[in-house]
């Protein structure tokens, strides 16, 4: 049932993700704004297919922390999930991501015309320009920045190294920082083609003034407070299923 459910997800993905790409350059002449509710479309339609195709719910908590003016989010990454599904409580927002991921057929070309922070991750500290030069430029824009400190997907109930780059932009643009953990990758574990129904758990945290902290305390301050909060997450999680859960393999 697992293996169907993941296939007709498939199945429904695929063909929107191409539809709503072409009609995302298509629209390259018209206004962000237009740009970026014809992508409100495709998360809509994902998200809808994760509920009602994979059975996959989402309980949120902490939605009295997320502040009315553009911010930063530093945010757990486990999976492929939270990169459409924490735009929900954010928007409107972009992601700092690889560049290489702007070229990925279809789903690249799309992402190209939303105005992502696309960096080169072999420039060292060049990077970490690039990153402040136009998170900036999008804050003022009104446009909220997703980064994940760890870099890459992590398995479920491992840690990452937890980089400087999103705290770095926090403090040169004095823009709030809001810490997200989630257990994601419980039900969607990274490089894995079976997703397990289930409730993901998505907790906001209190948002934190960067204000006369170094990047490092900044740092270390959300880290402490995601990592900590995963913990609770993922031993609600198991509770409730009875066992600890373990990853999905391919197929």
């Amino acid at each position: 049932m697992i293996f169907l459910r993941s296939l007709l997800f498939m199945v429904g993905v695929v063909p929107l993700t191409i539809v709503i790409s072409l009609l995302l350059n298509l629209a390259r002449p018209l206004p962000f704004r237009v740009r970026y509710r014809i992508g409100v479309a495709w998360r809509k339609g994902f998200l809808w297919l994760s509920r009602y195709v994979l059975g996959i719910r989402v309980k949120v908590k902490g939605l009295e922390n997320v502040p009315k003016e553009p911010c930063i989010v530093l945010a757990k990454h486990q999976s492929a999930w939270e990169t459409v599904g924490l735009q929900e409580y954010f928007p409107p927002v972009v992601f700092v991501l690889k560049r290489e991921l702007l070229s990925v057929p279809f789903f690249g070309w799309g992402l190209a015309t939303l105005k992502m922070i696309s960096i080169n991750r072999r420039a060292g500290r060049d990077s970490l320009m690039q990153v402040v030069e136009q998170g900036r430029e999008r804050l003022k824009q009104g446009i909220g920045v997703i980064i994940f400190p760890e870099g890459t997907r992590v398995a479920a109930g491992k840690k990452g190294r937890y980089k400087i780059g999103g705290a770095h932009l926090a403090i040169h643009a004095g823009a709030k920082v809001v810490p997200v953990a989630h257990n994601a990758g419980e039900l969607w574990p990274r490089q894995a083609f079976l997703k397990r129904p289930g409730t993901i758990t998505v907790s906001i945290g209190p948002v934190i003034d960067p204000t006369g902290m170094t990047e490092t305390a900044l740092n270390a301050q959300v880290e402490a407070w995601i990592e900590g909060e995963m913990a609770q997450i993922s031993r609600g999680h198991r509770k409730s299923h009875g066992r600890a859960a373990e990853p999905a393999q391919g197929a």
